[in-house]
């Protein structure tokens, strides 16, 4: 890069920019509706739904409507409702309660929404005094859960961008600079939304609404922190060089190697969701292995351009000349405390990640329906009630599609099971999943409808996390492998990185049971949390390592790790600092796993950040010396830090 190609790249970054606001008018796609895109491949309960879908052209989804305060006068009344309402009229024993099961017809999710909407404001039109409507059943939680995302993800999106302007302004002290990474990054935000979807599409994958909100988040949080370093080498360039242009030329080289070494490294992490059993988490692996293409691209390609748009006033109150010296305080002192004592550092260190992942092993998983809304919608607080009473009756029936309908009536019968017939297909009300599966196994029988599908997620989510937890740390390790181009370096960083991952579910799991009252994470909450912690915690140790091996090359292993710390020690704990606040932002959401991977990952980051990158990789660095890049030999200076007290391994031991 030369200050020439500099000064070209602002026109290249205004074109982008004006590129990427057509497309962002051209609006996303839309996901292709599908009954089962949330459920496991080959599993019961997605055959059942597919089935059910495939059975009537205008596939119809059960719902119950639930009647309460009601009396014997106002019977005759609800009577005629009911048949206005298409479905019998059902009192309990005490005769103060009814229920009308109803089929809700509908093509789509969308469509779904509307008949539930319809039938819960023809339910509650003109009823005796007294008597009050509630809709629940598997179409009005399918509705509710569609339902909670309306305006959410705007809501996000302001979140995000608010967390990140206030953190970008105690960062640079500027009341102008923060301005320009928030745009840039935005322009990307939004350009992923709009084109991830056209992406999956045309892959022909499915995707719901909760892509879009962690896409949103992965993206302000990666860009930000991509802009962060390559602002921060910017600005130490522009004390040794009068012309901007020469400054940026000479910053961007190096940085956009090492955020390069990052992005790739998450892209691979996060394409390791495709081996997912589920059909949205394979889109969100895809969705979010474009979406930090794209952040990396915007940050090496179109800030450069339009920060150099802008003369160093953009700095103000603390523009940066020539000649100008920068002290690192804070990591100058942790630094040298490393040196000094790099063993004790270490060790307490450890011990403090290892107390953090006995929480780990306390976690239990497996969200029932009424436990994945963070505030209850109608659809649940009417399961409720109807579970009260009608004790017998279940809003969210087994679906059980067999050849043999006889036999398995009368296995789950005799088995104590209330069963129903229904459109060819029998519903069966008590007992778990496990339980009607037991009943059935010697009839040709699959059993499906909303528990068991939350079963078999939850049997998924398993299966994914014994495959994809290994492959996202292999494939890491090679990468790091060719990054780095040695095998003591990588696997210090991964091993760190998974000793923190433990440690972040460990600490969240106690937050979330202890502190929000989550009695269990979703199923889905370890795999995604797992994911994203390797993919981006590893970041921020390719920060330092990177430039440690630069500073090595003047300095030697043991000092270069020590200045690279006080070099990169205040803007990576910015980005960490940020990257985290952006994720603990999914608790605006609606959902209780959203909010589990948000507090999770804020707090795997933070570890990360404060004391894998700033305590424990330098200390291994300080004892491992030249060895750490083994089998690679460097030609390097000696490590010259005799003065500050660091010794070697063997002198510690």
């Amino acid at each position: 890069m030369t200050a020439q190609s500099v000064r070209l790249m602002r026109w290249v970054s205004l074109a982008i920019i004006a590129v990427t606001i057509v497309l962002i008018a051209i609006g996303p796609a839309q996901s292709p509706s599908s009954p089962t895109a949330m459920l496991p491949d080959n599993s019961d309960s997605t055959a059942v739904a597919q089935q059910r879908a495939q059975s009537s052209e205008d596939a119809g989804n059960a719902a119950v409507v639930l009647f309460t305060g009601v009396n014997p006068e106002s019977f005759g009344q609800l009577q005629t409702k009911a048949e206005e309402l298409g479905g019998p009229l059902i009192p309990n024993d005490e005769m103060d309660a009814a229920i009308v099961p109803v089929e809700v017809s509908s093509n789509s999710l969308l469509g779904n929404v509307d008949a539930v909407d319809d039938l819960r404001t023809t339910a509650a039109a003109g009823l005796p005094n007294g008597v009050q409507s509630q809709v629940t059943g598997p179409a009005a939680i399918d509705a509710d859960l569609s339902g909670v995302f309306e305006g959410a993800n705007f809501t996000l999106l302001a979140v995000t961008a608010i967390i990140v302007a206030a953190l970008l302004i105690i960062t640079y002290r500027s009341p102008v600079l923060w301005i320009i990474p928030l745009l840039v990054i935005g322009f990307a935000d939004r350009l992923v939304a709009t084109t991830y979807t056209w992406v999956l599409d045309a892959a022909g994958m499915v995707w719901n609404e909760s892509t879009g909100g962690i896409l949103s988040v992965l993206v302000f949080g990666a860009g930000t922190n991509y802009a962060l370093l390559l602002i921060s080498r910017y600005r130490e360039e522009l004390t040794n060089y009068d012309s901007r242009f020469e400054s940026m030329a000479r910053a961007w080289a190096p940085t956009v190697r090492t955020i390069l070494a990052s992005a790739f490294t998450v892209v691979i992490g996060v394409l390791c969701l495709l081996a997912s059993l589920t059909p949205t988490t394979r889109a969100l692996g895809a969705a979010a292995a474009f979406g930090i293409v794209v952040a990396f691209l915007f940050s090496a390609f179109v800030l450069p351009g339009v920060l150099v748009l802008f003369g160093r006033w953009i700095f103000w109150p603390r523009r940066p000349n020539v000649g100008d010296t920068t002290t690192h305080r804070v990591f100058d002192a942790v630094g040298n405390q490393i040196a000094k004592r790099p063993i004790t550092i270490l060790t307490a260190s450890l011990i403090f990640l290892g107390i953090l992942c006995l929480g780990y092993f306390q976690i239990t998983t497996g969200l029932t329906q009424s436990d994945q809304f963070i505030e209850k919608p109608e659809s649940i607080t009417a399961a409720e009630s109807l579970s009260d009473e009608f004790p017998a009756t279940s809003a969210t029936p087994a679906v059980i599609s067999t050849s043999q309908p006889d036999a398995a009536t009368a296995a789950l019968e005799t088995a104590g099971f209330t069963v129903t017939d229904s459109d060819g297909f029998l519903q069966v009300s008590g007992g778990t999943t496990a339980e009607i599966r037991s009943s059935l196994s010697d009839v040709d029988a699959k059993v499906g409808g909303a528990d068991a599908e939350l079963y078999d997620t939850e049997q998924a989510a398993k299966r994914d996390r014994v495959v994809v937890f290994p492959l996202v740390l292999g494939l890491v390790f090679i990468a790091l492998i060719f990054l780095l181009r040695s095998i003591v370096a990588p696997v210090i960083m991964v091993t760190s990185v998974l000793l923190t991952n433990i440690a972040a579910l460990g600490l969240g799991w106690w937050v979330s049971s202890g502190l929000f009252g989550f009695e269990r994470f979703d199923s889905t909450t370890p795999l995604y949390a797992f994911v994203f912690l390797v993919a981006l915690g590893i970041d921020y140790t390719i920060f330092l390592v990177t430039r440690a091996r630069e500073a090595a090359e003047r300095e030697g292993t043991r000092h270069g790790i020590l200045s690279a710390l006080s070099a990169t020690g205040g803007v990576i704990t910015s980005a960490g600092i940020l990257l985290a606040a952006v994720f603990a932002a999914l608790g605006v959401l609606p959902l209780v796993v959203l909010a589990q991977v948000g507090i999770v990952i804020c707090l795997g980051v933070l570890l990360d950040t404060l004391v894998v990158r700033s305590l424990v990789v330098p200390s291994i660095v300080q004892l491992l010396g030249e060895k750490f890049w083994w089998p690679a030999r460097p030609d390097w200076p000696a490590t010259a830090v005799a003065d500050s007290g660091s010794t070697k391994l063997e002198e510690h031991l």
